[in-house]
C-alpha cells in the first residue's frame, strides 16, 4: 500500500501545474463600446475577475488594460498572447511579450503596437490572453473570447472617428511662431490655435488661458518688449474674436529676455519671436497671481 501511494505521488508531482483561469462563458461573452470626444473603449466583462479593454485617446492610439475588481494575480511580469482558437487547428499562439502587473485596478497597459497586434488577432478568431506565473509555479490566465468581435469593432471605430485630434497634455502648450517680423498671425499660427479653441468648446472645464509673448534681439529693448506686447495682444485678439471672455485670458510680455535659441542667426531670431500660449482649468474661485493680472493690466493700457 504504501509503494502504491508513492508511485501515485510521483506520477501527480510530475503533471504541470494547472492553471487558474478566469473566461467569461462563451454564451455570454460580449463586447461594450463606450465613448465621447476624448476617448473610446471597447471592453469585455470577465465573470469573476474584471474586464479587458481597448482605449484610445484623443491624439494617440489604442492601448489594451486589464482591470481587475480584486488582487486575483500578483505582481510582475506577465506574458501577453493572440492565442489560437482550439477550432483553428495548426495555429499556434502568437507571444507578443511581457507586462508588468500593477497593484491597481489597472492591472497593466500595453504599448500601442501590442494593442494593435491583439485587434488584428481578434478579428482573425485569436483570443487576448494574460499568463501570469507566480514565484511557487502557479499559472493565472485571464482570456477574452472573440465572440461578437467584429460588429464591436465597427461600432468602435465610428467612436474613434469622432475623436479630437489632440488631448489635454498635448494641446494645453503651443508656441505660436511669428516667422515674419511683424505681429500677423499666419495660416500655421491660426491652424494652432484654431485647434486649442476647438478643445476649449468641447470641454468647458478648460476655462483660462495664459499668454506670453516674446521677441528677438533685432531692435532695442523698449522696441522688443512692445513688438512681444503687440504678438500676445494679436494672439487674445483671435480668441476674443472667436467667443473667449477677457476675463478667461492672462497676458504677459518679456521681450527678448527670454530666448529659446541664441540670437546669432535668422532662424535662431525666427524661433525666439513667439507666443506661449497655456490652456488651464481654473475653479471660480480662484484667480490669477497678482504679477500676472498686473502684467495684464499694464498690456491692456500701453
Amino acid at each position: 500500500m504504501r509503494q502504491r501511494y508513492l508511485v501515485l505521488l510521483s506520477v501527480f508531482a510530475s503533471l504541470p501545474a494547472m492553471a487558474l483561469t478566469f473566461q467569461t462563458r462563451l454564451e455570454s461573452s460580449e463586447w461594450t463600446v463606450e465613448g465621447d470626444k476624448f476617448e473610446c473603449r471597447l471592453t469585455q466583462p470577465i465573470t469573476d475577475f474584471g474586464s479587458g479593454e481597448f482605449v484610445r485617446r484623443a491624439g494617440e492610439q489604442a492601448t489594451f488594460r486589464l482591470n481587475s475588481d480584486s488582487a486575483m494575480i500578483g505582481g510582475g511580469s506577465a506574458t501577453l498572447l493572440a492565442a489560437a482558437a482550439p477550432w483553428q487547428p495548426g495555429r499556434g499562439d502568437i507571444n507578443l511579450g511581457a507586462v508588468q502587473i500593477g497593484s491597481g485596478n489597472v492591472l497593466f497597459n500595453s504599448s500601442h503596437v501590442q494593442a494593435g497586434r491583439l485587434i488584428s488577432g481578434l478579428m482573425d478568431g485569436r483570443s487576448p490572453v494574460v499568463r501570469h506565473y507566480s514565484g511557487d509555479g502557479r499559472v493565472s490566465e485571464v482570456r477574452l473570447l472573440p465572440v461578437k468581435f467584429n460588429k464591436a469593432f465597427n461600432e468602435y471605430q465610428g467612436c474613434v472617428a469622432k475623436l479630437l485630434p489632440k488631448n489635454f497634455e498635448q494641446i494645453r502648450q503651443s508656441r505660436i511662431g511669428f516667422p515674419g517680423e511683424g505681429i500677423e498671425l499666419d495660416a500655421q499660427a491660426r491652424a494652432q490655435l484654431q485647434m486649442m479653441l476647438a478643445f476649449m468648446q468641447a470641454d468647458p472645464t478648460v476655462n483660462h488661458i495664459e499668454l506670453d509673448g516674446h521677441s528677438d534681439n533685432s531692435g532695442n529693448r523698449l522696441t522688443n518688449r512692445d513688438l512681444s506686447r503687440r504678438r500676445a495682444l494679436a494672439v487674445m485678439e483671435f480668441f476674443k474674436a472667436n467667443g473667449v471672455q477677457a476675463s478667461q485670458i492672462t497676458l504677459r510680455f518679456h521681450g527678448e529676455r527670454y530666448p529659446l535659441a541664441p540670437n546669432t542667426t535668422a532662424a535662431n531670431r525666427a524661433k525666439n519671436r513667439r507666443v506661449i500660449v497655456q490652456l488651464a482649468r481654473v475653479a471660480p474661485t480662484e484667480k490669477p497671481s497678482p504679477r500676472a493680472t498686473a502684467t495684464a493690466s499694464a498690456a491692456s493700457t500701453s
